[in-house]
């Protein structure tokens, strides 16, 4: 892991602690919801994860015209050979890139809430299993609305981390001009993958036993139950959402190199898997208020573990 987190850092300026996001949820098994403004990497970053896992990677740019069936695969009738066949769609892979996931509807975007939660697709009535691992990760731009449908909250709950990529610093941005090279040729000099589809299992085995004491999880309890008693909220935290913390805390532990979880580790992961969780009122918007102060509110107000 910490091979591929070096590699992905000399590829992407600039992202190291999203970098570290997108591996946590590897380990821990969740999903992401990348925002930010077009040319910050976001299809590249999902891009050079799955080329230095050695997994399958698929692209699947949502529009307002794709259907379900686009995602998942459909069965078609062969008259030649007499029989239906299974076109298995492109959520069959290791990484699934959701590019723009807001830009098609409601419907097409509820064909992923299976494959997301439960690991596996239904066509014409069968059920297929879906390859281990399993990432979805998710882009959509801050700024356009227009002709876009904003996801759901129950489709939101679904990812672990929400990220948010922002323009990089000064330094930073000369260094991506100065090791720019065209795509092509960054593919032919693309060395092969770090780690293997096996590794991956066996770091997410590591990272399921790292140890959770009671103080810990009642921490993260009191952070949960604390979103819901703001007056600037409307809907708080679930259940769901102190999991998402509780397994993405044990990732970083375990990218940190530890076999337990600290208070630092929650405070780290609870901003990203929380931002897309919390829903305020109009009036906290309109003050211009976001779920990221809310979350920082709580983490201050919340006594901490010794």
């Amino acid at each position: 892991m910490e091979r591929l987190l070096e590699t992905m850092e000399q590829r992407l300026y600039g992202q190291k602690t999203n970098i570290r996001f997108m591996a946590a949820a590897l380990l821990a098994g969740g999903h992401v919801l990348l925002e930010g403004v077009p040319g910050l990497g976001k299809t590249k970053m999902a891009r050079t994860l799955a080329s230095l896992m050695g997994g399958e990677y698929r692209r699947i740019q949502f529009t307002p015209d794709l259907m379900p069936s686009d995602i998942t695969g459909s069965v078609i009738y062969h008259t030649k050979e007499n029989e239906f066949q299974t076109i298995r769609g492109p959520v069959f892979a290791n990484i699934v890139l959701a590019d723009e996931i807001n830009r098609s509807g409601p419907k097409t975007q509820a064909a992923l809430l299976e494959a997301m939660e439960e690991r596996q697709v239904t066509i014409h009535g069968t059920t297929y299993r879906l390859p281990e691992p399993f990432l979805v990760v998710a882009t959509q731009n801050p700024l356009e609305y227009e002709g876009t449908y904003p996801l759901p909250e129950a489709q939101l709950d679904r990812f672990l981390f929400k990220l948010m990529l922002d323009y990089p610093g000064e330094e930073q941005e000369r260094q991506i001009l100065k090791g720019h090279v065209p795509f092509e040729t960054e593919r032919e000099q693309a060395a092969g993958p770090v780690l293997s589809l096996e590794d991956i299992r066996v770091a997410r085995a590591h990272a399921a036993e790292v140890v959770v004491e009671d103080s810990i999880i009642a921490y993260i309890t009191s952070i949960i139950r604390k979103t819901r008693d703001s007056k600037r909220v409307q809907l708080g935290a679930s259940p769901r959402a102190g999991i998402a913390i509780l397994m993405a805390s044990k990732a970083w532990a375990a990218l940190e190199g530890r076999n337990y979880v600290t208070p630092d580790d929650v405070k780290l992961v609870a901003r990203p898997a929380l931002r897309h969780r919390l829903l305020l009122t109009p009036q906290a918007e309109l003050e211009g208020g976001n779920s990221d102060h809310i979350v920082q509110e709580t983490l201050a107000s919340v006594p901490v573990p010794r």
